[in-house]
């Protein structure tokens, strides 16, 4: 009798996202078993318990997926999940808090590929970044992977320039790039911030909206906004939901909005949670991981 596959999926908080429940069952994987109230600590032993079960044979068809809400502990579980493998006995890992790293993924990559439909064919490299919402899951890892692609990124956080430093550089240390805090406290602040942005990524909470039309007419170095909140009003004002590269009245810029970044995320992820149940070989997905799929995804629409 074939093993079936099985999806281990720790998470630090109260509950599994069933959100992340469904892309597992989708992509292919049989048994999804949640484990509630994951610490650190805890990952280690989860993970041998996990690969000691099986022959390295069934191993191939099993799987750990970490979640949560902290982009930063989840990096770190993951790290703790891959050390604790031993030899042959060793199973596919990935990480996705909140939906984290494939959402940052999917707003960066799309920005890039924005750029570069502009004739800015090095995309982000050299360009001025501005994170609004920029402490939380999805701002922490755009900025990551932006700065990662070359562009000089700058997290703002609407609490001030000291919550902004802090998770700036909490950030910058952990994955090993370079990132800038900037207040985001009031509008002056805002304005301010984005007055040479060559990007704006609004991440901020859903139905907040960061940038107004009067706010972004000071934006004139402006070329791309992108906006992953669904929920009315814009996050930033002329950036539909469905906008898709599309044209922002009054602007010279051009927005992608949430849905059109949510239909890339979804790919992204899709393909990764397929990645993990169909490679035969152990597989660690990240945050890069995830970038490279979806820039990888993009390419394949386009082509």
């Amino acid at each position: 009798m074939e093993r079936p596959y099985v999806l281990h999926m720790f998470t630090p908080g109260s509950q599994m996202s069933p959100f992340d429940i469904n892309m597992a069952a989708d992509a292919g994987w049989q048994v999804i078993t949640p484990y509630c109230g994951v610490a650190l600590a805890g990952i280690r032993g989860l993970t041998q318990d996990a690969i000691f079960s099986r022959s390295p044979k069934g191993l191939a068809r099993t799987g750990i997926f970490i979640g949560g809400r902290d982009a930063l502990l989840a990096a770190d579980m993951l790290d703790a999940a891959r050390a604790a493998l031993v030899g042959p006995f060793a199973v596919s890992l990935m990480a996705d808090p909140s939906g984290a790293y494939t959402t940052a993924a999917a707003m960066v990559a799309c920005v890039e590929q924005g750029l570069q439909r502009q004739g800015l064919v090095d995309g982000l490299a050299g360009r001025r970044v501005v994170v609004l919402g920029g402490t939380g899951p999805v701002g922490r890892i755009a900025g990551v992977l932006a700065a990662t692609a070359g562009a000089s990124v700058a997290l703002s956080s609407r609490n001030g320039i000291d919550a902004a430093d802090e998770a700036a550089q909490d950030t910058a240390k952990r994955f090993g790039v370079t990132l800038e805090g900037i207040s985001g406290g009031d509008r002056a602040a805002v304005r301010s911030s984005i007055a040479d942005a060559d990007v704006i990524l609004a991440c901020a909470a859903a139905g907040v909206q960061v940038v107004s039309a009067e706010d972004l007419a000071l934006a004139r170095a402006l070329r791309v906004a992108a906006d992953v909140n669904a929920v009315p009003p814009a996050g930033v004002a002329g950036v539909d939901v469905m906008a898709s590269h599309a044209p922002i009245a009054g602007h010279v810029a051009t927005g992608i909005g949430a849905l059109a970044i949510g239909n890339v995320k979804y790919q992204t992820q899709q393909q990764l949670m397929r990645r993990m149940h169909e490679a035969g070989s152990p597989q660690v997905l990240g945050h890069a991981q995830a970038f490279e799929t979806a820039r990888a995804h993009l390419a394949s629409v386009q082509g």
